[in-house]
């Protein structure tokens, strides 16, 4: 029997012009048939309604939308839309983000290749902990994302371990979240914090956090905090800044940042592998 396929889980902003984006990346990296769930926290104005109905009309993605009549919160959203999922894995992707080709098939066969990888993160320009080219910064790129992807797919399979999954794309395994009992969206609003808590309740009861080195999904910003989360995100948990923060300073992956460079860098500008990364209809 066929393994099922996770479902992307989009959800839906306030920036318009970044959602546009991010379904257009969407439809051209991921395979025709991914179920695809854009869910929306009340937020989305009629323009970016306009630009879901339009979408939905014509992708080649199996794909539904949902919006709330009341906002709830975003993790408490996100959460209700684990829940939703079952035990089903779930790519959760930031409206604001734009996946490279690939991106999905690569985080699928990291989860695959260890059975306690609880989350797969990509690269991302960024991606805190997980970010190219330096390590807690973000870098506007300016390459194509077929030779992004093009390079990361040559990247050894090591998925070495993140100090947590980070916000801009991160696969989740659907059993990991329901033995360590989903988001805590009664102690966290923002994505960010939740996730974070999320990762580190993951690693306590034996779980990995790890890179996807093999899949890049672009971002202009980062995720934000809400008021409170890290205050609340420090009591739990007091030795987190501090492993961040060494994290940062130490950059374990400061290797693996060079070695995606040097292969970029070796690429052919006119791909011959381009179709390598097209998808049928």
């Amino acid at each position: 029997m066929a393994a099922v396929q996770p479902v992307v889980l989009v959800p839906v902003g306030v920036d318009e012009d970044a959602l546009d984006a991010c379904l257009a990346a969407l439809e051209a990296s991921t395979p025709a048939g991914t179920r695809v769930w854009l869910a929306d926290d009340a937020q989305a104005g009629p323009r970016a309604g306009a630009i879901i109905e339009g979408w939905l009309a014509r992708t080649r993605l199996q794909a539904a939308h949902t919006r709330r009549v009341r906002s709830i919160g975003e993790a408490a959203h996100l959460d209700e839309a684990l829940c939703a999922c079952g035990d089903a894995d779930v790519a959760i992707l930031a409206a604001d983000a734009r996946p490279t080709p690939g991106w999905l098939q690569q985080l699928i066969a990291c989860l695959a290749h260890d059975p306690t990888i609880a989350t797969a993160t990509p690269w991302s320009n960024a991606g805190e902990a997980a970010a190219w080219p330096r390590i807690g910064e973000i870098v506007a790129l300016d390459e194509e994302p077929s030779r992004l992807a093009r390079a990361c797919a040559q990247l050894p399979a090591t998925h070495p371990d993140l100090p947590a999954a980070v916000g801009h794309a991160v696969l989740v395994r659907g059993t990991a979240r329901k033995r360590a009992g989903g988001l805590d969206a009664a102690s966290f609003h923002s994505w960010y914090a939740a996730l974070t808590d999320f990762s580190l309740r993951l690693s306590g009861l034996g779980w990995r956090n790890v890179l996807c080195e093999k899949a890049f999904v672009l971002r202009d910003d980062e995720g934000h905090s809400s008021n409170g989360d890290m205050d609340r995100l420090s009591v739990r948990w007091p030795g987190w800044h501090a492993r961040l923060a060494q994290c940062l300073m130490d950059d374990p992956l400061r290797g693996l940042r060079t070695q995606l460079g040097d292969t970029l860098a070796g690429l052919d500008s006119g791909s011959p592998q381009a179709d390598l990364f097209r998808f049928p209809s």
